[in-house]
């Protein structure tokens, strides 16, 4: 069974036909930008592109990089334009895309939902959280498998600062951070979810996924397992299917 997933992110909005039975990629996935300044209307155009370059008919999976309630109605808008608040992103998804059905979810929790089950979180119980480190961090968390939805533990306080301005991967970039330095960042977030949540295992997502032997041995401290996320960041793609596929 194939259902497209789209993955909306602070920077990038990327897309393809997933096979839900492998829980992987039917087809090499379509990216392009996203639109700044992020506003509904260019952000729907930009799904409607990567839709319509595989001539897809079917339902569609949507993550957004914010709280949504309802399966629908967007609640922040830390890294799109804030006009997104109140939005009802299922209408204007599926009007863009011609009537085709749709379902909206959080980013994070679509990425935790397919390494649960396909990834680095399959089989595992006990509390589980899945920290997408990217334009900003997102987080999904999971006790015995079931999902506590729209965390946002990216938002923290820590040290006086919002934890993602600290710690995201954008972060590393914009502030020029070595691996090591932004390891010790990484350390210091880790420690505080640790401390609120106590969880068993930490799944390290988003696209640094890719990168992770370059912090993740450099991380010290930590009681929870620490592992990166198998689907890496085709984990959203992989979810907004998933999600599509649930409750469509």
């Amino acid at each position: 069974m194939q259902i497209f997933g789209v993955d909306i992110g602070g920077s990038g909005i990327k897309g393809a036909p997933v096979d839900l039975d492998k829980g992987d990629l039917a087809q090499a996935r379509h990216k392009v930008l996203t639109p700044h300044p992020a506003t509904p209307d260019g952000v729907a155009d930009g799904v409607r592109e990567v839709v319509e370059r595989f001539g897809w008919t079917g339902p569609v999976g949507l993550t957004f990089p914010g709280v949504v309630t309802g399966g629908a109605t967007v609640r922040t808008a830390a890294n799109v334009d804030r006009s997104w608040v109140d939005t009802d992103a299922r209408a204007l998804f599926s009007e863009r895309l011609g009537g085709l059905p749709v379902t909206v979810v959080n980013d994070a929790d679509a990425a935790g939902v397919a390494e649960m089950r396909f990834g680095a979180g399959r089989g595992r119980r006990g509390t589980v959280i899945l920290l997408t480190f990217g334009t900003g961090i997102g987080s999904a968390v999971f006790v015995d498998g079931a999902l506590v939805p729209n965390t946002e533990l990216g938002h923290l306080e820590l040290n006086g600062h919002e934890a993602e301005k600290r710690a995201s991967s954008k972060a590393k970039e914009d502030q020029g951070l070595t691996w090591d330095r932004w390891a010790r960042r990484v350390q210091k977030y880790l420690a505080h979810v640790e401390m609120l949540f106590s969880p068993e295992l930490f799944v390290v997502g988003g696209g640094v996924s890719r990168k992770a032997h370059k912090f993740l041995p450099l991380i010290k401290g930590i009681e929870a397992e620490i592992v990166p996320a198998q689907l890496q960041n085709n984990a959203g793609i992989v979810g907004a299917a998933m999600h599509a596929a649930e409750h469509g």
